[in-house]
């Protein structure tokens, strides 16, 4: 089978052959409809050799499917069912794996298919080594869900965790409206109704989305925008700022718009650092880095996704063009998600 993998650092992955990997006991083989291009697969690519192991792999850790073929013992699915992929592969045992926080996993880290150590989704078959990992999707089509169950299940987690800041009156700030920006955008609309939703960026196409997406203010970054803010919240900021950029001006902005004893939320990847002193960011406001999203969340974020109440704006690439696709992503030039379509 093809497969788009990742096989020298700090070099654009490449397109090859290999097996078609045959499940074992408790294994589910799914054959993929969608795989998202995440940032995070272009910081993989760019990081130094030190930091990268278990090349060559198959990158795509956001991915849908259907059910192909299932190994010995696993039951509750039959071939053909749509399914998304929960994204970290936990060991399944330990106290945080038990409570379905697998993302946090004690062992493993929460690695999963495409970062490294297991093959992703950038194929036409994907291995996933336990059925816990899948989740059914019903009527939604697997190659518009696929990004549910990273840019969809990372948004979710970091609103979520922010909600009882979220009563009548207050803000939430979205610094970054590409992908997980606009999916937290329609998850605040969908989770809080009595928040009032900035959406900043530099992008005015993006904005512009943001705001057909439920944003009530659309600011271009900069000082005006963080006058906008303070204007807006009377001088105290925003109760929940989440930056999904995470470079140094955005974090410099998120400290700027937070409040006292609000919540600061880093989910982008952009490698930045968070200015800290003892007036900023602002007194007992904090600061957290979440990584994806919990097994019970990703459920509740496919429902979001069933009731119709969040959707994703993608734009597919058949796996011959993936790099072109990482290419737009590097340029800023896809408006939401860039989906892989391996069997388009």
């Amino acid at each position: 089978m093809k497969a788009f993998q990742f096989v020298e650092p700090q070099k654009p992955a490449e397109l090859r052959e290999v097996p078609v990997p045959e499940p074992g006991p408790g294994q589910v083989l799914v054959k993929v409809g969608g795989a998202g291009a995440c940032h995070s697969d272009l910081h993989l690519m760019e990081a130094p050799p030190e930091r990268v192991g278990g090349l060559p792999f198959t990158i795509g850790h956001e991915n849908a499917g259907w059910v192909e073929t299932l190994g010995p013992g696993v039951t509750g699915f039959a071939p053909g069912d749509p399914v998304i992929v929960y994204g970290p592969w936990g060991c399944g045992l330990c106290a945080n794996c038990r409570e379905g926080r697998e993302n946090y996993c004690q062992t493993t880290g929460g690695l999963g298919g495409g970062l490294g150590g297991h093959a992703g989704g950038m194929a036409e078959y994907l291995l996933v080594p336990a059925s816990r990992f899948l989740l059914p999707l019903g009527t939604l089509d697997p190659r518009e869900a696929a990004p549910l169950s990273d840019a969809g299940l990372t948004s979710y987690h970091a609103v979520k965790r922010s909600l009882h800041l979220l009563g009548p009156g207050s803000t939430a700030v979205v610094i970054g409206a590409g992908g997980l920006g606009q999916m937290a955008i329609q998850i605040l609309r969908a989770l809080s109704a009595a928040t009032t939703v900035v959406a900043v960026d530099t992008d005015a196409g993006k904005l512009e989305i943001a705001k057909s997406m439920g944003a009530d203010e659309a600011l271009v970054s900069g000082d005006q925008a963080v006058t906008r803010i303070k204007d807006m919240t009377r001088g105290q900021g925003a109760q929940l700022v989440l930056d999904m950029v995470g470079v140094d001006p955005t974090l410099r902005m998120a400290a700027q718009v937070a409040r006292v004893l609000g919540h600061l939320t880093i989910v982008g990847l952009g490698g930045g650092a968070l200015p800290v002193d003892f007036l900023s960011p602002p007194h007992e406001c904090s600061v957290t880095s979440p990584y994806w999203g919990f097994i019970p969340e990703l459920m509740e974020v496919v429902t979001l996704a069933q009731q119709q109440k969040i959707k994703m704006l993608v734009e597919y690439f058949p796996l011959e063009r993936a790099n072109e696709a990482y290419q737009l992503l590097h340029d800023g030039k896809i408006q939401g998600r860039a989906v892989i379509t391996p069997h388009a």
